[in-house]
């Protein structure tokens, strides 16, 4: 959608699907950060490595998987400071989704510099996950988010170049009519 006198016409604008589905999932992932985030606090005041035992017996792991015994050994290194902490993390992440979410959804320009910041800056993390050890999931992040940064790029661009343009001609008129 590029910005053009046209589209802001009297006509009803139409709604941005890209920008409605990047909304969408800003949302939805707000909302998963959220459901984690009480996840995480659920495990205050309690053993770690005994609740995720409970749980994993619960949904049929194996309990001599190399797996569930990783994930148990690190459990006993959490307490309730850094339970805290990572709760605080991702609450605050949750809030950020849900704050560019409803930005995007309602086409707003700031949410789409904060969009493009925040994806950008996880960009180089994923990369590096990416050459640590190369996975489908990690591709498809990566490529998500490329396609996300790429298009918002491309809409922020548009606006900048649509009003640099306008405050050209404004500027001429101006001397036009000075003259």
């Amino acid at each position: 959608m590029t910005f053009s006198p046209e589209n802001s016409a009297s006509s009803p604008r139409r709604r941005n699907r890209w920008l409605f589905l990047i909304a969408l999932f800003k949302l939805a992932q707000g909302v998963f950060f959220i459901a984690v985030g009480f996840g995480v606090l659920h495990f205050l005041h309690k053993d770690v490595g005994d609740e995720l035992a409970q749980i994993a017996d619960h949904l049929r792991f194996n309990p001599e998987s190399r797996f569930v015994n990783f994930v148990l050994d690190y459990a006993s290194l959490l307490d309730d400071r850094l339970l805290r902490r990572i709760g605080t993390v991702v609450f605050i992440y949750a809030g950020l989704d849900l704050i560019e979410g409803v930005g995007l959804y309602l086409e707003k320009v700031w949410a789409q510099f904060l969009t493009l910041l925040i994806t950008a800056s996880f960009l180089p993390w994923e990369l590096f996950q990416i050459f640590k050890r190369l996975t489908v999931s990690r591709v498809s992040l990566l490529v998500v988010n490329l396609v996300v940064f790429s298009y918002l790029l491309k809409l922020v661009s548009e606006r900048i170049h649509y009003h640099a343009a306008r405050e050209g001609r404004e500027e001429t008129e101006a001397c036009e009519s000075d003259s």
